[in-house]
Formats: structure tokens, C-alpha cells, sequence
């Protein structure tokens, strides 16, 4: 994957079947953990970790930050953290593919300067199994 410009990795939320890119974002991050099972015991080779491979919990999660700018999206990332519900998500990498699932708006916080922007934070994280398709 050659160098890409950051804003064009977008996220973008369903709005009853099409997706609407989340307005204002100027940062992102998809960071994707998988948990380990240790199945180490008293015969483990050298007293060496064991691990049970495919098993575990795997999860993503998806922070963003930007400028406030009172658009559907905004409303809409807001009544999904009010209502806790699980909406599906797409996060589009360039050359890369995009990733979609489930997931539930963890956190949603607002700031801002008496001589500056609104800005707001959210974090979001995998509720269910993702899918990856590429470009």
C-alpha cells in the first residue's frame, strides 16, 4: 500500500440502508485486538507459553475527532449514543478495502475554546462480526 492522505479514510454510519459519511472528522483510527487463550501447563515445552489458536475474543474499535458542524450525521451518531443502539458502520481505507459491521457508540464528548471551534470526540466499538471487502 503506497502513502495515502488521511482524509481520505473515511467512517461512515447507516441511515436505514445508505451510508452517510460522518461529517467534520479530521482524525480516525481503526485499531482491531484479538484476546489469547493460554493453554500453558506443568508438560508445556520448556515452560514455554501455549496458546489455543482460533480461539479468543477478537474486537475493533474506531475513534474519531473533528470539528462540530450540526449536520444529519451529527445527529445521527448522537441519538445512537443516547439510545445505545448498535447501528452498522463502514470504514472505508484507501487501497486497502473497507471494513463493515456492527458497533455501539462507546463515547461522545464536546469541547470547545471561547475563541474556537466545537469540537467533538467519539469512540465506537465492534459489536458483532465485521466484513471485509476490498475496493
Amino acid at each position: 500500500m503506497t502513502a495515502q492522505k488521511g482524509r481520505d479514510l473515511l467512517l461512515k454510519i447507516d441511515d436505514g440502508g445508505t451510508f452517510v459519511t460522518v461529517a467534520g472528522l479530521r482524525s480516525k483510527r481503526l485499531a482491531f485486538n484479538a484476546e489469547t487463550v493460554d493453554i500453558t501447563d506443568a508438560e508445556s515445552a520448556g515452560r514455554w507459553r501455549e496458546l489455543l489458536g482460533g480461539a479468543g475474543v477478537q474486537r475493533a474499535s474506531l475513534t474519531g475527532a473533528g470539528i462540530f458542524k450540526d449536520q444529519a450525521s451529527d445527529a445521527m451518531v448522537r441519538a445512537a449514543f443516547f439510545s445505545s443502539a448498535i447501528l452498522g458502520w463502514q470504514v472505508l481505507v484507501p487501497d486497502f478495502g473497507m471494513i463493515s459491521g456492527p458497533f455501539q457508540v462507546t463515547a461522545l464528548e464536546y469541547s470547545g475554546e471561547h475563541d474556537g471551534e466545537v469540537r467533538f470526540e467519539l469512540a465506537l466499538e465492534s459489536a458483532g462480526a465485521l466484513t471485509f471487502g476490498a475496493l
